[in-house]
């Protein structure tokens, strides 16, 4: 420690800012995003390429493709209400503020209270500055890093609401899938119990059997049951969807309606584009980033550090010291800090590459899904409509007395289950094209573009 006067200390304080202006030198490898695997095109973009009518989905509201006003206005409160994605905004805050933080060394700090002044290190009350110069970047790249864990963090916040927008569409979906499975069950329900009755007559008339009663009476209670186990199911959706919006079920409800939503075409774009626009992607890529910067921070902490002091005393006036130091051992902690963050950035970079690897996986998936999904569209429409002739036909015949009961019965429940099974599979084609937008990214675009691509030496 040596005191110094004031007039010196000042001058002490502004030609060490020059000097670490000058000097500059900041420790540790420079940041450059290593390159990833990316095809040239998607290997299963072909039959889905081949649907007509593609749009371009809007970043912010890419769940406008689906056209349905009821839809957009659920959506759009996810953002606004979600609780979850409450707690993920307040991390992003969090992360933000710790950007803060580590950059608040690279200023003198500025205090009031006790310090030790004079040849005698004697006890001294004042006002006190003390810095410590940032000789070889150890503070710029804790900045560093913390930004990109900030970064990191934003893109998680657009991963999670990106992931509860999907589950609310699908929510959604599943909910107007039931609201047309319970209009077809009220009909059956309904065509059952009068079924029950006629057949009913016609046994008290000699024309049918007690199985035919029998049967008739099982009919129309099964109707009955899979039409209150759908409306318990519908209501159930509508519970989780009011939570997923931030509301209680008694105080929201979705009218029923028509299931009248398309199945879209939606646009894959190049897979070049993929790393930008996947939420996930882009937060391991920034993990990455802040992994490399504390290669820096680790390095720096082997080095010799100089720190400055001043005050003004009110028993002696202006004081001041410079302390210099430097590690010589320390038992091989600093050492397996190093090592320890260079291995850090290379788990990071294998979970950069595998987050891509999944990334063109969940494409080529959703390709698949959606186009196989369309190919059995068209020959499963047709069947759900042929089963509904022929169950009218067969109960007309059945009242002329050519068709027996047993081919009646499998009639009805043959149009019954393709008629369900026509919802399900246009039910399963809208989730097959919501996934792939998720999988594609939704059209989100991260704020800042990560640094280009680039083999890091290390």
């Amino acid at each position: 420690m040596t005191a110094l006067p004031l007039s010196s200390l000042w001058r002490a304080f502004a030609a060490a800012g020059l000097t670490v202006a000058l000097a500059a030198c900041t420790v540790g490898p420079d940041y450059v995003r290593p390159s990833a695997p990316t095809p040239s095109a998607f290997k299963e973009a072909g039959a889905h390429d081949a649907q007509a009518g593609a749009v371009a989905l809007q970043a912010d509201k890419w769940w406008s493709i689906y056209g349905d006003s009821t839809l957009d206005a659920l959506v759009s409160q996810v953002k606004v209400s979600n609780q979850t994605l409450a707690a993920s905004a307040a991390r992003v805050r969090e992360a933000q503020a710790l950007v803060t933080v580590a950059g608040g060394p690279a200023y003198p700090a500025i205090g009031v209270g006790s310090f030790k002044s004079g040849r005698r290190n004697e006890n001294d009350f004042g006002l006190g500055v003390s810095w410590d110069l940032d000789l070889w970047g150890r503070i710029r790249r804790d900045v560093e890093s913390h930004k990109a864990a900030a970064q990191a963090s934003e893109a998680d916040l657009a991963g999670a609401t990106l992931s509860m927008q999907a589950r609310v569409v699908q929510s959604y979906f599943a909910l107007r899938e039931d609201d047309a499975s319970i209009a077809l069950l009220e009909r059956a329900a309904e065509v059952g119990t009068r079924w029950h009755t006629m057949v009913q007559n016609q046994y008290t008339q000699g024309q049918a059997s007690s199985a035919n009663v029998a049967d008739a009476l099982v009919r129309a209670s099964s109707a009955q049951l899979q039409l209150a186990d759908t409306k318990s199911a519908r209501a159930q959706l509508e519970h989780a969807i009011a939570v997923m919006l931030g509301k209680t079920p008694a105080e929201f409800s979705i009218a029923p309606a028509p299931f009248a939503v398309n199945v879209p075409a939606v646009p894959t774009g190049v897979p070049a584009t993929l790393l930008a626009r996947r939420p996930d992607v882009v937060a391991s890529e920034r993990r990455m980033a802040a992994a490399n910067a504390r290669i820096g921070v680790a390095k720096a902490e082997t080095l010799p550090s100089i720190s400055l002091a001043a005050g003004v005393g009110v028993r002696r006036g202006p004081t001041g010291t410079v302390d210099a130091h430097a590690p010589l051992f320390a038992g091989g902690r600093l050492a397996a800090g190093v090592d320890n963050a260079n291995a850090g950035y290379s788990e990071a970079v294998a979970n950069y590459q595998q987050t891509v690897l999944d990334a063109y996986r969940e494409v080529e998936d959703g390709l698949v899904v959606t186009s196989a999904l369309a190919g059995a569209a068209p020959l499963h429409a047709e069947a759900a409509k042929a089963a509904t002739e022929s169950d009218r036909v067969m109960q007309n015949q059945y009242r002329e007395g050519v068709a027996d009961y047993p081919a009646v019965v499998d009639a009805a429940n043959a149009a019954l289950n393709a008629v369900r099974g026509d919802l399900d599979l246009r039910r399963r084609r809208l989730d097959a094209s919501v996934d792939l937008i998720v999988a594609l990214g939704g059209g989100w675009q991260p704020k800042a573009e990560p640094a280009k691509d680039a083999t890091a030496a290390r």
